[in-house]
């Protein structure tokens, strides 16, 4: 994962033990896939910010601070992430399945922002979806469902 959204979270989540903070933190592991979605197709497009933007405080309660702060992280960040598995066990480990679907719909969301789907893309959330273990048939049920939403 990157090293500087890594720290953000050892210093901000993974060390509360409060189960309010423990809440919070699962909420902040999602956002940092949307995160990581947003930048996903190397280029960067205010309208995939703006959905992400969205997404973050609305969906997660996460404040405006606190998203600008990832955000700027992220974006500082150049290499490729190979693990998801410290964020996606924290989403395992607290979150029902119908609420893994919809963070697979969420990251479609922010793929489909910018009205172009791109192969990185597809990749990221194939590969979150089954650290996820989402079925292949919600997986594709919520593609099609974006797709559909956010295409008429």
């Amino acid at each position: 994962m990157l090293k500087s959204i890594i720290a953000f979270f050892e210093e901000n989540v993974l060390a509360a033990d409060v189960k309010q903070d423990k809440e919070h933190g699962i909420k902040l592991a999602a956002a940092a896939l949307l995160i990581e979605m947003m930048r996903m197709d190397d280029d960067l497009r205010e309208d995939e910010q703006a959905m992400t933007l969205q997404l973050l405080q609305a969906k997660f309660n996460i404040s405006a601070a606190e998203t600008t702060q990832l955000i700027d992280l992220a974006n500082q960040e150049l290499a490729n992430i190979t693990d998801y598995h410290q964020f996606t066990r924290l989403i395992n480990d607290n979150y029902e399945y119908a609420e893994k679907v919809h963070i697979i719909e969420l990251l479609w969301q922010v793929a489909y922002a910018d009205k172009n789907l791109d192969k990185d893309e597809e990749h990221l959330v194939r590969k979150i979806a089954e650290l996820l273990y989402v079925s292949h048939t919600d997986y594709i049920s919520s593609k099609l469902r974006t797709r559909d939403s956010l295409l008429d």
